[in-house]
């Protein structure tokens, strides 16, 4: 019965996903197929639900949606083991990726090789901007906060700030429809007391968690100072990464690379082409930066920080989604704040694009790559093919 599954069981199955857990959202698929038509485990329409739920707040669609999958089905304790399971796989290959790039990224081919997952990277990031956009932008109004969005960022401003300043004219600029209005009278019928929700079993384990995420990130600090501002840092970005894993991009580029310099925006570009032949989502990029600065212990520290934040979220929204997912005031600002995504996104491509030094080659493989990623080619052989291409020609 949904709610009674055991957590070792639901981390197991977790686990054996996340080890083919390649094209980021598209995994919500698979998720609500071993949840709901294999094992029975959660409802179709209460997945959906937390579809939506996942697509509103912060973090990596797929990891969330197998959180709240757990959360289904297991309870608080059950969304971790889920949550952990499903990103395992991630950190344990993109870590000893991490290790063969320090050893080996002086070596002629892999040098070459590497210089293709940059010009990929490029071609990710400009199909990434193209396809949120499709989708997001439809008004005068999305096109005025992704030109502000994108203007301010490449003047080198702060990714949080437009994201707060967007979603603050988001509820402002958006006219507000009677379809939303109507939905959201419908929608106050179905509203829990505050109090309630916020003692449900959820929010009751979320507590439970952050006491002990207090409790590890004080340790952290007093063992290396350093290594916990880091972390401090993961877990900003992943708390403001609305939109999925890329909108990840923009911060973890701003925080690690413009504003603290800890690495080059070349080197990161390496870290995020390895997360795109590892399984899992695009944030497990923060293992290859806590690797490079803080060894295993960096990796493992920022992994988890950078999945922490948006899990707390998720606990915590879950009791609540309903009594405010149709509010007028709500859905614009959000509106507000994914246009702003679009705009980091086309932001973090020229900043790319920039930091590249072009041939013919490299331009040729850019643009097949783009395009067969356009077309829908699965983005593990392109990173692959690249690559490839890359060692006989570059």
């Amino acid at each position: 019965m949904a709610g009674n599954v055991s957590p070792l069981k639901l981390f197991l199955a977790f686990l054996r996903l996340g080890c083919t857990a390649f094209g980021g959202p598209a995994m919500v698929k698979y998720i609500k197929d071993l949840s709901c038509r294999k094992n029975n485990w959660v409802r179709k329409e209460d997945f959906d639900h937390g579809v939506a739920l996942v697509q509103t707040i912060p973090g990596a669609t797929a990891m969330q949606a197998a959180a709240y999958a757990g959360l289904k089905a297991g309870g608080g304790i059950g969304s971790l083991a889920a949550y952990t399971g499903f990103a395992l796989p991630a950190f344990v290959f993109m870590t000893l990726l991490s290790v063969v790039y320090t050893h080996a990224i002086d070596i002629k081919p892999v040098a070459s090789c590497f210089l293709g997952f940059k010009v990929i990277v490029v071609a990710i990031v400009a199909n990434a901007t193209i396809s949120f956009g499709r989708k997001m932008v439809r008004s005068w109004q999305d096109v005025l906060l992704v030109v502000a969005a994108a203007g301010y960022l490449v003047m080198k401003g702060s990714p949080v700030t437009v994201i707060l300043v967007c979603a603050v004219c988001g509820i402002f600029i958006y006219p507000r429809k009677d379809g939303v209005a109507q939905e959201a009278t419908a929608g106050n019928q179905d509203r829990k007391g505050f109090v309630t929700l916020m003692s449900s079993e959820s929010s009751m384990f979320a507590y439970k968690v952050m006491a002990a995420v207090a409790v590890l990130m004080l340790i952290v600090f007093l063992v290396d100072p350093f290594l916990g501002k880091l972390s401090a840092l993961m877990m900003k970005i992943d708390f403001f990464a609305y939109g999925g894993g890329y909108a990840s991009l923009p911060l973890m580029l701003h925080e690690v690379v413009d504003k603290r310099h800890l690495l080059t925006a070349k080197v990161l570009m390496d870290g995020i082409a390895l997360g795109q032949v590892t399984p899992g989502p695009i944030v497990i990029t923060a293992a290859f930066v806590g690797y490079l600065l803080k060894g295993f212990l960096g990796a493992a520290v920022c992994t988890w920080a950078i999945f922490t934040p948006s899990f707390l979220i998720l606990l915590l929204t879950a009791p609540v989604f309903e009594n405010f997912r149709y509010s007028p005031l709500f859905r614009r600002g959000m509106r507000g704040v994914l246009a702003s995504f679009v705009g980091l996104l086309l932001a973090v491509f020229i900043s790319f694009l920039l930091a590249i030094s072009w041939k013919v080659a490299s331009v040729l493989i850019g643009i097949a790559a783009f395009v067969a990623l356009y077309l829908k080619v699965d983005i593990l052989w392109v990173v692959l093919g690249g690559g490839a291409l890359a060692v006989i020609f570059l």
